[in-house]
């Protein structure tokens, strides 16, 4: 077998909330949404920069608290970008991690973490100061 892709399912409670995060502040886009009725819960899909996930308001589709774990590249810039939106509810810092990786955390208004790294290069982080980096 062969995985062509891997999509994480995670847990909210509050469709606005979601919303909110996902959307407005880490700059993901809705690629569907799903409603059996009006009034029943959404599930839903998202993308951004080849990350994809899944948002599901139905009880029983994922454990409420878990971790997304992404290596990826531009971490840095995606932190600076997340800051400077002034988010009133998340302001990750950033650090070098015993990996080898710059790193930084977001916490969803649901208790899930989404954990965002990069390979430390040190021609390509040798200026950042971690303790700065809020």
């Amino acid at each position: 077998m062969k995985a062509e892709q891997i999509i994480p399912v995670i847990r909210i409670f509050d469709y606005q909330k979601a919303i909110e995060f996902y959307i407005d502040w880490l700059g993901f886009e809705m690629v569907w949404e799903h409603r059996f009725e009006s009034r029943s819960p959404a599930y839903m899909e998202i993308k951004k920069d080849g990350m994809v996930f899944h948002l599901s308001e139905h009880h029983g589709d994922a454990t409420p608290g878990s971790s997304t774990f992404i290596w990826g590249q531009g971490i840095v810039e995606y932190h600076r970008e997340l800051i400077d939106k002034n988010y009133i509810y998340n302001r990750p810092g950033i650090e070098k991690t015993f990996y080898e990786a710059v790193s930084f955390t977001v916490n969803d208004p649901f208790g899930n973490r989404i954990i965002f790294n990069e390979k430390f290069d040190e021609t390509k982080h040798k200026d950042l100061n971690f303790n700065s980096i809020h």
